[in-house]
């Protein structure tokens, strides 16, 4: 196991799906439904271990899409279009995305040490608006969404212009995130990286991805840096 110094770190990266909230439920059981509709597709007969699957697998081709469209400002006129990706890789509405048990109390430790941004594929409107829902913007200095940076994770580019902005050394900050996207993300771009188990990433993925340390949650971050906790 990896360890991470509290002290030699300067900022700290989060994304937020899965990582700060929970909303990858949502995305499963929205394509869950659809997969038991047509069932006889499934070759496992599962259809929840395959939308599972289907929703993680399609994460970074489509928030690069997602992305593109939002920049070129095509998003405006293939809005329909836009909507169904948006619910296809699990946006959903702010009043439906819960904090992860435990984040709100470890974000505001952290955030009494570290500056915090998001670095997440959402776009603007709905990255801010859960944050805002849960009064957590005042936490964040920086948050790099969909029309932040021409490429989304797992490109490095929306992490280096987070880090960028606070002016830390890439090498002495962490990404954390719960997918393989996140990881790679932080790992292409210079930084430490954890891996959590709240979303949708499992622990062989994320080790594989090259996390550095494995949490059960986010909310075990605060203990990881500033107290102790044991990684997995």
């Amino acid at each position: 196991m990896t360890t991470i110094d509290g002290l030699s770190i300067e900022a700290i990266v989060l994304d937020i799906d899965g990582t700060l909230a929970d909303t990858d439920d949502a995305a499963v059981a929205r394509v869950e439904r659809l997969f038991r509709f047509v069932g006889w597709f499934i070759k496992n007969r599962d259809s929840h271990v395959a939308a599972r699957r289907f929703v993680m697998r399609i994460e970074s081709p489509v928030n690069t899409l997602v992305g593109w469209l939002d920049r070129t400002g095509l998003d405006q006129v293939l809005g329909p279009i836009v909507d169904s990706l948006h619910r296809l890789r699990g946006v959903v509405g702010h009043s439906h995305a819960h904090l992860i048990p435990g984040v709100r109390e470890a974000l505001v430790r952290l955030a009494e040490r570290y500056p915090l941004c998001v670095v997440t594929a959402r776009e603007h409107y709905s990255a801010h608006a859960i944050l805002e829902s849960h009064s957590l913007s005042s936490m964040f200095e920086f948050v790099a969404t969909a029309r932040s940076c021409r490429r989304a994770k797992p490109n490095p580019d929306p992490v280096l212009w987070a880090v960028d902005q606070i002016g830390a050394n890439p090498a002495r900050c962490l990404m954390v995130g719960d997918t393989t996207a996140d990881i790679l993300a932080g790992n292409a771009a210079g930084l430490q990286t954890v891996g959590v188990l709240c979303g949708f990433g499992e622990r062989s993925e994320l080790k594989e991805a090259g996390a550095d340390i494995i949490l059960n949650s986010t909310a075990d971050l605060a203990d990881l840096l500033l107290g102790s906790a044991t990684g997995i």
